[in-house]
């Protein structure tokens, strides 16, 4: 369509919209908030912005006095330009939230709710269809200001909401949104934001390479989302560009009270960028209300809690505030749309102003106050038995209503309870349950909970069953005979006793022991328990039946009940039998002369040797004949910990070298003696210093670690002494697996650190490297045997006077 020909259908169909009589003064324009769901009333296009952005990139308009789809009547969604099933204009009347920016796609701000909102855009992009030009769509609304006083407000406010992708090229070829308020002969500037991701250098001759300033568009408002594009790279190079930028919801509110009885037009576009490749879209949410300024926020205010007030912001606009006396501001400053303020004791007034180049508005908003929240307390609460059962409880001391109640038998998940009341009945509680209040002293207040009642509920109580449930006793048997109560749900009130297993007796003085050792009955006896778990009904356990027979109960005793030996020492044990036939031993394995099991006379005497290498129990068993249960008795023969000394490794020494030695016991605070003293500067200390004449070979030493309970230790250790001066000697051959020379180590004499002590194959491989003395080569390498062949050796020691000493060698291994 020509340009003039477009401007002539704009200005035609604009005329045709709203020639009828004007609305109420103060009445919002029929349908300005999307509230029918549809685009009706709204005129709208799409196009192609290749020749760059506006009007002259309009190529589908869709009137509004047509019927969908060639109008905006009835219209729900309308499609990108040439682009079928994408939708690029869409009216939502149910809020879900933004994948990129997180918001809401239908905005709550500063407490007002809006119920619709309108999506202007989509992620798909023209660059890959091989069209130049980027998407572009747009809606306008022209609005018939109703006629009226010029000082009494007509307002309007639009909030907006945008994802904008980063196409590095220059500022006036990113993707754009805007929002243009014009009457009939100017752009009310004040109402007419448009946003772009800021460039800064020149684009290549592709158009891209800007580099964007970062720190300008977080200025604006604009957060680099962690959603990644749809759209592959359009720039080349493949992948999903992480350059998505949003900007969350903001309001804008314009005063057209100036304008009133004329028309002024509302118009929101968002473009692609220009080359095509990167997309662009918004949200754009209006106010039912034309009224002029209103304050949001709780009319009745809770004394000392926290309450947010606001208004609708204005482009540049200054703002402030006044409140009741004894309120506290706690925003930074009050020249601000939202105020977060604690309230005084007082109501009052709170009077908002705010003004810009769009508008001079005043509001105010009368308020109480409410007393805060006081949860209370709540009583009641006995313990119950579980199963059928009944409590009521009940809240007091609160100021407030009740929200509900919450029960937990945990302390940590609470499920609620949908009563109201100040009272509530629980019933059949099969656990123990806390109960607790919510009350909350009208909106404003904070919601508490009420101190806590916990029910106690025990349950139901089981008298289990008696171990074993049957039994015999022999005559005078006053051990061995152990009722246990076993399976039972609380605790024990007392024992009972029955001859004839009808008439029951119960014991005096009463036993709550869970076990009960039989003794002195001379006929058969029954016995059960009495159980009683907290507030629950008593239960009786099963019978335990004891049977009586008349041969006597074994009679015997071992000594010492128990001793300590020291480790590797014996323990001699002496136990007497006076009625037994047979008897036996535990642990016979480290028990010499315990006999031969048989009672010959009595009384009979025991004399057994324990040598235990632990801690351990020896028990007699003793029988009699006729009477099934055996006698036990026990020795316990405690062992001290092994004492475990180190004397250190066999040595080499040259004569007249000092040879200091450091011998260690696993057990402290031991005393040491070294045996013989030969040449030892004191015998009795654990790191003597030897010096050894030259007419000494060789001394063998043992050391005795003895602790404070007497108990020693003991260890031997060589030294061989040399008549030569210090040095380090290594054999010239060894068999690695063989049975006599397997190990190639070196043998150092009057060294007292040994550096290093390595070996090499002939291509300069280490086979083996220590430096501890002692340690040697078993010719292995990862596990495998090395081969037979010539190897290198080096080693390097200090001897006792701080020289170094070096050697190196060949040596063959033999297999």
């Amino acid at each position: 369509m020509p340009g003039h020909l477009l401007k002539f259908f704009l200005f035609g169909f604009c005329q045709l919209l709203f020639s009828g009589g004007f609305a109420q003064s103060q009445t919002c324009p029929v349908n300005s908030n999307f509230s029918f769901g549809t685009l009706t009333h709204w005129w709208a296009y799409t196009g192609n912005n290749k020749n760059g952005n506006g009007t002259a990139s309009i190529r589908d308009i869709y009137d509004s006095t047509n019927a969908a789809p060639v109008g905006t009547i009835g219209a729900k969604t309308i499609y990108e330009y040439q682009l079928s099933g994408v939708p690029g204009i869409q009216v939502i009347t149910s809020s879900g939230v933004d994948p990129f920016g997180g918001f809401a796609t239908i905005p709550v701000i500063n407490g007002y709710a809006y119920n619709y909102s309108l999506l202007l855009g989509s992620t798909s992009i023209s660059h890959n269809s091989g069209a130049p030009g980027g998407y572009t769509r747009g809606i306008s609304y022209l609005i018939n200001v109703p006629p009226g006083p010029a000082k009494l407000p007509y307002t309007m406010t639009y909030a907006y909401a945008m994802v904008l992708e980063n196409g590095t090229h220059n500022s006036n070829q990113q993707p754009l949104f805007s929002a243009t308020l014009k009457t009939k002969d100017s752009i009310i500037t004040c109402a007419s934001p448009s946003y772009y991701l800021p460039t800064s250098n020149n684009a290549d001759n592709r158009g891209t390479g800007a580099t964007l300033n970062v720190q300008e568009a977080e200025a604006e408002g604009f957060k680099q989302s962690s959603t990644p594009s749809p759209n592959e790279n359009p720039n080349g190079g493949g992948g999903h560009l992480l350059d998505v930028w949003t900007k969350g919801w903001r309001e804008v509110t314009f005063d057209l009270s100036p304008y009133r009885g004329q028309q002024v037009s509302l118009t929101f576009e968002a473009d692609n960028c220009i080359p095509g490749g990167h997309f662009a879209y918004a949200y754009i949410a209006l106010r039912n209300s034309c009224a002029g300024l209103v304050i949001s926020g709780d009319t009745v205010a809770c004394i000392n809690s926290t309450l947010t007030y606001s208004i609708p912001a204005l482009g540049g606009g200054n703002y402030s505030w006044s409140f009741p006396a004894g309120w506290q501001v706690l925003t930074n400053q009050t020249d601000n749309n939202i105020i977060n303020v604690i309230p005084g004791t007082l109501g009052g007034n709170i009077i908002a102003h705010e003004v810009n180049g769009c508008a001079n508005l005043t509001d105010t908003l009368v308020v109480t106050t409410s007393p805060p929240t006081i949860p209370g307390a709540l009583s009641g609460g006995e313990p119950v038995c579980a199963g059928e059962n009944t409590n009521k409880l009940v809240l007091s001391g609160n100021q407030g209503n009740v929200l509900n109640w919450i029960s937990t038998t945990d302390g940590f998940n609470y499920q609620e309870i949908p009563n109201t009341g100040l009272a509530y009945t629980a019933s059949n509680l099969t656990e123990t349950t806390t109960f607790k209040a919510l009350v909350q002293n009208g909106p404003t207040c904070a919601i508490d909970s009420s101190s806590g009642v916990t029910i106690l509920v025990y349950q139901k109580s089981v008298g289990g069953a008696l171990a074993p449930s049957t039994y015999t006793i022999c005559k005078n048997q006053d051990k061995e005979a152990n009722l246990a109560v076993v399976g039972e749900t609380g605790t024990v009130v007392n024992w009972q006793l029955s001859e004839d297993g009808v008439n029951w007796t119960y014991f005096n003085p009463v036993l709550t022991d869970s076990i009960y050792g039989v003794n002195n009955i001379t006929v058969p006896t029954d016995y059960r328990v009495v159980v009683k778990n907290g507030v629950c009904p008593a239960d009786t356990s099963s019978v335990a039946v004891v049977s009586y027979i008349d041969v006597p109960f074994p009679k015997a005793e071992i000594e010492p009940a128990d001793t300590l030996i020291c480790y590797g020492d014996k323990a001699p044990l002496n136990a007497q039998i006076d009625i037994g036939t047979s008897y036996s031993w535990t642990n016979l394995a480290t028990l010499t002369n315990a006999g031969d099991g048989t009672v010959s006379s009595t009384p009979y005497f025991i004399h057994p040797v324990a040598s235990p290498l632990h801690s351990t129990r020896y028990v007699l068993s003793v029988l009699n004949a006729g009477c099934p249960n055996a006698r036990l008795d026990t020795s316990l023969v405690n062992v001290t910990p092994r004492i475990v000394v180190n004397a250190g490794n066999d040595t080499a020494v040259v004569f007249n070298e000092p040879l200091q030695w450091n011998a260690t016991s696993s057990d402290t605070g031991d005393t040491f003696l070294w045996t013989p003293a030969t040449d030892l500067n004191n015998p009795d200390i654990y790191d003597p210093v030897g010096i050894y004449a030259a007419g000494t070979d060789s001394v063998r030493y043992v050391v005795r670690a003895t602790a404070s309970d007497g108990c020693f230790g003991e260890d031997t250790v060589l030294v061989r002494v040399f008549k030569t001066l210090p040095d380090i000697f290594v054999p010239n051959a060894f068999t690695p697996g063989g049975p006599t020379n397997n190990v190639f180590r070196p043998i150092a004499v009057g060294i007292a650190k040994l550096r290093y002590f390595k070996v090499y194959n002939r291509w300069g491989q280490m086979m083996y490297g220590t430096e501890q003395m002692g340690q040697g080569w078993n010719g292995m390498v990862s596990g495998s045997i090395q081969p037979t062949g010539s190897y290198v050796w080096m080693a390097e020691g200090v001897d006792y006077t701080g020289k170094t000493i070096f050697r190196k060698g060949v040596m063959v291994l033999v297999r």
